[in-house]
């Protein structure tokens, strides 16, 4: 009984593999000799057609062939792909296709490497058009014979989609409606013709199907499709790498297209000048790539009000106007690898959501974008020669706020200028907020500046920097007169052994100690007193001056008199700056009474410093020692003056 159903279940699979053996044999109705060798499925780059891979039903390879033969590189129920057609093979190839009527499974057609008279070319066409074939794709193709007029019947077809690549036509002289008109007047939706050096194309001679056009890599003008009116249903034009320049006519061309949506002019020589004639674009126009042509700002003038996606990448975009037409429909727009020198506002592109900006001259990017462009979901801006400085600080921060709006960071956005920083990520850039903040610096240096003036301004106050100032100022004027003397003028000889400054409630006290025992003393001693020795005419300033400077020595009686008297303290001041300023030992100071250091005002710093650093004679209270103190002062105020008045000593 088992062995009985092992027979019975091979006999089924036999009879299972025998039908499909068959049916395929049936269905494709091809001599197992015309099948010479399998290769994978041949690549369909460029094309828009949806070619079905099934699994291979029968192949047949290694085995030789002569030039009849054709070369099968894929052959499944709905997909075949054949190679090294010429016109030895058409007519098999023909005969062939015939039998596959519609509503056969073969749907896909792929021809390559095709070198064949026009009108066989015309005839594969043809029978193609006939057939249950949808997708049609040629490629390598070489027309061998003069092109004449063929008639061809585009009725009762199945074909969806023809993509033709690589065309070389030999006859250089031939009429455009043996050639273009075929493929203008085809009633399938989609159509490629690649790399072929077309230079023209016909505008259908009736309302055509098309929805989709292909035109890529060729040499077509701006010739193409003006005043064309049967183009209603097309939706996609691709036009890439072709030789238009005018932006203008490519707007025109556009105008009596009512339903297209995608038109790619990438790769061109694109250029508008804004001669002032407005540019008429189909207002169904929602995706347009300009990119890589020589475009400037004009550009902004000539653009489809309804675009919602805009390519301008790759031009010579250096600013974006204001006044420009509102894209009000705008949602994606890349200006990449432009000459722009900062993020365009978003006063004409309302609905913005995607912007692309690299590779751009962009230094330092405004920070308020996200700001005017609110509804900016994404901004690459990245591959920029970005200048770190202040000015950058701002926009470093969008990335924090705008919450990964930033595409590409941190990577993308590097230091470029200075050198010193160069290859530095944005994100581990810093400087401090107030090297930064103008007006923060600003504050800062008045407020330090002020408080600098405050402490200055104390200073000199407390220092009394002001009659200092006075002071030096009226020693200085009182020297310069002196030196315009006249020739006979006693200058600065010196005419007395001493100068007496006191306070005047200390004058009892000079008049009746100081100034007898000094003068009718032994020797004769000459002693300079304002009361007498002051020249009447002169100011009080050039009197103590003048007396000063013709005296040997000045004395001064220390009291608390003398620090609370204004004109004692002007006498110590000029007495000091001869100190200085000759280099002499020509002052005296005589401590009447002790002076409380609180009694010193701050301005008398420098009668605090004699006193700390020269020694004085202090008046003695006994008798008894008075007589060495007038021995010391004779002493130190002793001195042959040059010219003695011998009257003054008797």
């Amino acid at each position: 009984m088992t062995q009985n159903m092992s027979f019975l279940r091979n006999f089924f699979l036999y009879k299972c593999l025998f039908a499909l053996t068959f049916w395929n044999h049936v269905s494709l109705s091809v001599e197992d000799e015309l099948f010479t060798s399998v290769s994978n499925n041949f690549p369909e780059d460029g094309s828009n057609q949806k070619i079905k891979s099934l699994p291979l039903l029968y192949t047949k390879s290694n085995q030789s062939r002569d030039d009849s033969d054709w070369v099968v590189i894929q052959n499944t129920t709905e997909s075949l792909s054949l190679s090294e057609i010429t016109n030895k093979n058409v007519k098999k190839l023909v005969a062939l296709l015939s039998n596959f009527r519609q509503g056969s499974r073969l749907q896909n057609l792929t021809l390559t490497n095709v070198s064949v008279d026009w009108n066989a070319l015309m005839d594969i066409f043809q029978t193609v058009w006939h057939s249950s074939i949808e997708y049609f794709n040629i490629s390598n193709v070489t027309q061998e014979s003069d092109i004449k007029r063929y008639y061809f019947d585009y009725s009762g077809t199945s074909m969806k989609a023809l993509t033709l690549k690589k065309i070389k036509l030999t006859d250089l002289y031939f009429s455009q409606d043996d050639v273009y008109r075929i493929f203008a007047d085809m009633n399938i939706a989609d159509m490629t013709i690649a790399d072929s050096e077309m230079i023209h194309m016909l505008c259908p001679s009736s309302k055509s199907p098309f929805r989709y056009l292909n035109f890529l890599k060729n040499d077509l003008t701006d010739l193409l499709f003006q005043k064309c009116d049967n183009l209603h249903q097309l939706e996609t034009l691709i036009l890439h790498k072709n030789k238009f320049e005018s932006l203008l006519k490519v707007s025109f061309m556009t105008s009596r297209m009512s339903s297209l949506q995608y038109l790619d002019m990438s790769n061109n020589l694109l250029r508008h000048d804004g001669a002032g004639v407005r540019c008429q674009w189909t207002e169904s126009l929602s995706e347009l790539d300009l990119s890589s042509n020589q475009l400037a700002d004009a550009v902004f003038e000539c653009l489809p009000v309804n675009v919602k996606k805009l390519s301008l990448q790759n031009n010579q975009i250096s600013n974006v106007p204001r006044e420009m037409v509102e894209l009000k429909s705008l949602e994606e727009l890349n200006l990449a690898s432009n000459r722009l020198a900062d993020l365009p506002e978003c006063s004409g592109f309302a609905s913005l959501q995607f912007l692309n900006v690299e590779m751009n001259s962009i230094l330092t990017p405004s920070a308020d974008f996200f700001q005017s462009c609110p509804r900016v979901r994404e901004l690459q801006a990245g591959h920029n020669p970005f200048k770190c400085s202040c000015e950058l600080q701002a926009f470093i921060g969008l990335e924090r706020q705008s919450g990964g709006k930033l595409f590409g960071w941190p990577a993308a956005y590097v230091c470029e200028y200075p050198e010193g920083l160069r290859g530095t990520e944005l994100k581990d850039f810093h400087l401090s907020q107030l090297a930064c903040n103008t007006t923060l610096l600003l504050v800062t240096a008045l407020l330090l500046t002020l408080v600098l003036v405050a402490v200055v301004a104390f200073l000199c106050i407390y220092l009394d920097v002001p009659w200092y100032v006075r002071m030096t100022w009226q020693w200085t004027q009182t020297k310069r007169r002196a030196r315009h003397d006249s020739p006979g003028d006693q200058g600065s000889v010196l005419q007395f052994h001493a100068f007496i400054s006191y306070s005047e409630r200390d004058s009892l006290w000079v008049k009746n100690e100081l100034i007898p025992n000094l003068e009718k003393g032994e020797g004769c001693i000459q002693l300079c007193q304002h009361e007498r020795n002051f020249i009447p005419g002169k100011s009080i300033v050039e009197n103590i001056i003048d007396c000063i400077e013709k005296s040997y020595k000045s004395i001064f009686v220390l009291s608390p008199n003398f620090v609370q008297s204004e004109w004692c303290h002007y006498e110590l001041y000029f007495a000091h700056h001869k100190l200085f300023s000759e280099n002499s030992n020509s002052l005296i100071l005589i401590l009447l009474e002790p002076i409380p250091p609180y009694l010193i005002p701050a301005r008398y710093h420098k009668l605090k410093a004699l006193m700390a650093k020269r020694t004085y004679l202090e008046w003695p209270m006994e008798r008894s020692k008075r007589a060495l103190f007038w021995a010391n002062l004779r002493a130190a105020i002793s001195i042959n003056l040059p010219k003695a008045d011998e009257n003054s000593c008797e």
